[in-house]
């Protein structure tokens, strides 16, 4: 376990001196596993009168239309792969690292939420930058950055670049301390009282699991709604 928390494997390839957080690697599959293994067996026998995990599912892919059909009024159902993944694996990473994998304890250290690692949450949201700026040419072309050849336009595109840096630093900033403070907390009152301190603050924390999955979704949506908008 290094400095940092983390269990690195350090290593070459082509030349190249190489780090991997094999703590986040292996839980981020692992989340990776969890929501795919979930959706095949709840899409896996589909029928007119639905089953109660039918039923559950069908109100979850109801709350990410209606959110779309709200931010994003028109043509919007092809953006729902992306947010429903987003949410559901977020949400998977950051219960991870409250209970089940703190029942596991390795010699290199205990298995952590996958979202506490800034590299995972960069990493999600350069998918997010990438994809409304994909839509944002898709829709507008080259105006969704270079909106006139004038001293204002130029401004207005040196602003949308600092933009796009910003709001990926964001995204990723605010997951990853927030899950990473709680994930402080729970260990700080596992070691001043083990037995019913822990409860509440693992509580608060399930909840700002769910709250953090959506701001990351929500964000995403208001990024793409921006970019594809008749205002932009």
């Amino acid at each position: 376990m290094s400095e940092t928390g983390h269990w690195i494997y350090n290593t070459v390839i082509a030349g190249h001196a190489m780090s991997f957080n094999l703590d986040t690697i292996f839980t981020m599959w692992f989340a990776m596993a969890v929501v795919i293994i979930f959706a095949l067996i709840a899409t896996r026998k589909l029928t007119m009168v639905p089953t109660k995990l039918q039923a559950v599912c069908e109100s979850v892919m109801q709350f990410f239309w209606g959110t779309l059909d709200t931010m994003i009024p028109n043509k919007n159902r092809h953006h729902v792969p992306l947010v429903a993944s987003l949410f559901l694996f977020i949400l998977t990473a950051n219960l991870m690292g409250q209970l089940p994998l703190r029942l596991i304890h390795l010699k290199q250290g205990e298995l952590a939420s996958p979202t506490n690692d800034l590299n995972l949450t960069a990493a999600m949201a350069i998918i997010v930058l990438v994809y409304y700026v994909f839509m944002g040419f898709k829709a507008k072309g080259f105006k969704f950055l270079f909106h006139e050849l004038s001293f204002t336009g130029v401004i207005m595109t040196l602003v949308e670049l600092i933009e796009m840096i910003t709001r990926p630093l964001s995204l990723a900033i605010r997951l990853f301390a927030n899950i990473l403070a709680g994930e402080i907390l729970v260990s700080v009152a596992l070691g001043l009282f083990a037995y019913l301190l822990p409860l509440p603050v693992m509580l608060f924390e399930i909840l700002v699991a769910f709250i953090q999955a959506t701001v990351f979704m929500m964000l995403t949506i208001a990024y793409v709604s921006a970019a594809t908008g008749d205002e932009h």
